[in-house]
């Protein structure tokens, strides 16, 4: 077992393309590490009158994910806290991979769309949220203008 100072593999951090020593150029995320990139993955589905997203986020309970929208804009946030002070009663922790913080999405679903509308079911790890689509509104049939 190597020691807690390689990273989750110490081949994959040290053949890498990023630099360690420089950590704004590093791409990892303090919720998940490497796995970062694997959180929050989204698939929307058009149907004929609503549009409907399901965004894979597993580990987290319900309380821990909230939904605003303002301005059009839907963000989907999620944090997690680990209680760092619990001691394992069988012994001490050789490596925690298990990360507290938070990460966030936003899409951008119209003016239009009242809160009232946006519905959310969160079960499996998957939260599955649906909002009707936006209305298009309809120009006058004449765009005559005249002058006086």
């Amino acid at each position: 077992m190597l020691p807690a100072i390689f990273g989750e593999n110490l081949f994959d951090d040290f053949f890498s393309d990023d630099f360690p020593m420089f950590p704004m150029w590093n791409g990892r995320s303090p919720l998940y590490g490497k796995n970062a990139k694997n959180l929050m993955k989204t698939d929307v589905r058009e149907t004929e009158n609503s549009y409907e997203l399901d965004i894979d986020l597993p580990g987290f309970k319900k309380e821990e994910i909230g939904l605003d929208l303002r301005n059009g804009y839907l963000t989907i946030s999620a944090s997690k806290g680990l209680d760092k002070d619990t001691k394992d009663k069988e012994g001490k922790y050789i490596r925690q991979e298990r990360y507290a913080g938070s990460c966030s999405r936003s899409f951008y679903i119209g003016t239009g769309v009242e809160s009232k509308d946006v519905t959310a079911k969160y079960e499996d790890g998957i939260l599955r949220i649906s909002f009707p689509k936006e209305t298009k509104k309809e120009l006058p049939a004449s765009t005559t203008i005249q002058i006086g």
